[in-house]
């Protein structure tokens, strides 16, 4: 009886970490539809969240039971904001891969971790751990390796830029997100803030007024937004049952990993020892930071 319990425990941790890697491999995924697809960003978003928030609803309704837009007025203002805030997040990263490369792009938003480190002891009232600055330190030393100069001239340092600039508002969406999940479902969350950011961009489509996505690229906006948005959160918090947070944290450490093997495999990217250097130090100082927090 007590070895069969174990081995159902085994299977049911097994099954999370499955769902974790899953999560996380078409988090990397994603990056490159930057290059898959040739409309701006902002369309690239647009139909990103247009279709993660159609298909998150029912998944909404099914797993949570929450009535759509039953928040009140002021949550519903305070998810507006949210979901401006991940459309600003997603246009930066998309243009940064864009205009440079899906390395430069995953790993200068990888970088988001230092911004949470200085940031969340401000909006929580916590204390700046010394290890902390120490982490953030090291990976500021992997962003200089990345970085191909200063020039911002160069496509690939702008890239870097907005790879950086992605990487802050995502700090700012995840310090909103510690207070969200204390009050909502993740997928509620989730289904919100790619709801109001498909709204926020709405307006920009009239006035930049861009060309009609294809049949094709119609079909690739689908597949982000269903399977790597949609699908890859609803993997990821399921695994949260069965694997601890801390844990989760760590493993989303091997999202640019996962997305510099595949555009190294599909579009054959091959980025410099420079690069690669400063990404190495960049993931190594993010899991070990997790692995400390974990250890606390």
């Amino acid at each position: 009886m007590l070895k069969n319990k174990i081995i159902c425990e085994k299977k049911f941790i097994k099954s999370g970490f499955l769902e974790i890697h899953a999560a996380v491999f078409l988090f990397g995924f994603s990056g490159l539809f930057g290059k898959f697809l040739h409309c701006p960003s902002i369309v690239i978003v647009f139909g990103r969240t247009l279709f993660a928030s159609a298909a998150l609803l029912p998944i909404m309704a099914f797993t949570s039971g929450v009535r759509p837009f039953s928040g009140g007025k002021k949550a519903m203002l305070v998810y507006a904001v949210q979901g401006m805030l991940l459309a600003a997040h997603w246009t930066s990263f998309f243009y940064s891969i864009q205009i440079s490369t899906v390395t430069i792009g995953l790993l200068t938003f990888s970088t988001f971790p230092v911004f949470v480190t200085f940031m969340e002891p401000f909006f929580f009232r916590e204390k700046l751990n010394s290890s902390d600055i120490a982490t953030a330190m090291i990976v500021f030393a992997g962003l200089v390796l990345v970085l191909p100069g200063f020039d911002f001239s160069r496509a690939p340092v702008k890239g870097a830029f907005y790879g950086i600039v992605s990487g802050f508002t995502f700090a700012l969406l995840s310090l909103a997100n510690r207070k969200n999940v204390q009050q909502d479902h993740p997928i509620v969350v989730a289904f919100y803030q790619n709801f109001f950011a498909s709204l926020a961009l709405f307006p920009f489509i009239f006035v930049l007024k861009p060309s009609v996505p294809d049949e094709h690229e119609f079909f690739l906006l689908a597949a982000l937004g269903i399977l790597c948005t949609a699908l890859s959160h609803t993997l990821f918090i399921k695994s949260l049952i069965s694997i601890k947070a801390q844990t989760a944290g760590i493993i989303t450490a091997l999202e640019p990993v996962y997305g510099i093997l595949l555009a190294f495999i599909i579009l054959g990217e091959r980025p410099g020892l420079r690069t690669m250097a400063g990404g190495v130090i960049i993931i190594a100082a993010t899991v070990a930071a997790g692995l400390l927090h974990k250890k606390k």
